[in-house]
Order: structure tokens, then sequence, then C-alpha cells
């Protein structure tokens, strides 16, 4: 069995300062997909993570400090690909993927639309530029795995308070409505298998205490294609884990036959 971890790190080298390297060798998953790296590839330590048989491949934004994505697997990947082919989100390292023979692993950070309407707008058209990359792909790669920070609480159970947030970017009408659709062309939100439970959540905002009365949101997801549901083995969320305002989400899957 293969375990997958996704984690927006909020900066590594701010969660390398936490302990992130130290809890990730004790967890030991196969792969991690990192969102939010905010660090260029020379500006990390990164024979922390290859003397711990981790091979690294990352996709950072062309500005420093902000966004990027990144790979670490000790399973061998056939090809890693970098980017959407879509220069506004790929300067900005949204997106990474790699190839494990007959699967494809999806490693994205969606954009916030929190700072205004414009980034709003851009988080919208990412939406549905990403709806068809991952379509596209699904015809030559039919079996997906997407994690990653989707900036989307999907529905109301994925949040505290639904009510108090219905007009606020994460938790918009159509952000959600672009979550029922995608899910509706064939993908399982792999947390809700496994735990129907509510106040179960992967980001806590850094004001007015969230984190430690639990006033969370549940952004960050591993989704698959239908066709991965029966390998499905569980899925969880890490939320005693501190090294970020976000917490590790895990998927156990057969990757490799």
């Amino acid at each position: 069995m293969t375990k997958l971890i996704s984690y927006n790190v909020n900066g590594i080298r701010a969660a390398l300062a936490k302990g992130f390297d130290q809890w990730l060798q004790q967890e030991n998953p196969d792969i991690i997909c990192l969102q939010e790296i905010k660090a260029q590839a020379d500006q990390i330590p990164l024979d922390l993570f290859t003397e711990m048989g981790y091979a690294c491949f990352l996709n950072p934004a062309q500005r420093k400090g902000y966004s990027g994505t990144a790979i670490f697997t000790k399973i061998k990947p056939d090809a890693v690909h970098y980017g959407l082919g879509i220069e506004k989100y790929d300067m900005e390292g949204r997106l990474i993927r790699a190839d494990f023979g007959d699967k494809t692993l999806i490693c994205s950070y969606f954009p916030s639309g929190t700072m205004g309407d414009v980034r709003q707008e851009f988080k919208m058209q990412y939406l549905d530029d990403f709806t068809r990359y991952i379509q596209e792909l699904r015809r030559e790669r039919p079996k997906l795995i997407l994690c990653g920070d989707f900036n989307i609480c999907h529905k109301p159970i994925d949040i505290n308070f639904p009510k108090k947030h219905e007009n606020m970017s994460g938790f918009l009408p159509e952000e959600r409505a672009w979550f029922d659709d995608f899910v509706a062309l064939g993908y399982v939100d792999t947390f809700r298998e496994f735990c129907q439970d509510g106040e179960r959540y992967s980001w806590w905002s850094y004001r007015s205490g969230a984190r430690p009365r639990n006033l969370g949101w549940r952004i960050d997801y591993f989704l698959v294609t239908e066709n991965l549901r029966p390998i499905l083995h569980h899925a969880d969320i890490l939320d005693t884990i501190v090294h970020s305002d976000h917490c590790p989400v895990t998927l156990e899957i057969r990757i490799t036959a």
C-alpha cells in the first residue's frame, strides 16, 4: 500500500523551522505533495529530503517567496510534468504532475480569491482551465489522483458556521457549484469515503485563536477518478500536526502493481 500526503506548508523554510523534516522522517510517507512552498530550489536544503530517500521535484513560482508546488517521492516516477501549459498559472507554480505506471498524480495549489475581485476572477478562471486540463489528460491517463489546497470548502459540513461564511471567498455559491460539477464528472472525495464526521478541517485562520477553537475550513483534498475507488484503502486529516496554518491530509492507495 502506498501512503501519500498532501500538505500546504505555507512556506517550506518556515515549516522546517518548526520541525517539518523530523515529522516527515517519522511519518515516512512514500510520496508527499507540497503546496505554497514559497521558495526556489536553491533556498531549500534538499539534502535533508534526499537523505531520507526522496527524489525532489519542484515547480516554484517565478516570484520569490510566493506560491509554488513540489512532489517528494520514494517511488521513482516514469515522468514529471510542470504546469498546465498556461503561462499566467505556470509562472505562479500552480501545478506539478507525476506519472507512476498507469496512474497519474496531480498536485495543485489553487488560487485564493480573498485579496479582492481581480484575484477572485483569476481563481474562477483557474477552476475552469483546471477542469479542461484534467479532462483532456484523463483521455490519455484515465487513472488520476488529484491533491492539493483547493481553497474551497465543498459542503456546509466542511466549514465552521457555514451561514456566516456564505459570502466569503472559499465558500461562495459559484465555487461550491464548480466543486459539485467537477465531482460529477466522475471523481471521489476520498476523505468522505471514510469519514462523514463534521468539524474535521485542514485550515485555520491565524486570527482570533481559530485553531484552538477548531474554527476551521476543509480546503485540502485528495480526489481520485471513480475507477480507483475499489483500491482506496484509507484517507484522513492529520489535524494535530502543526507546521503551518494548514495540516496534512493523507491517502492510502496502491500506486504500483
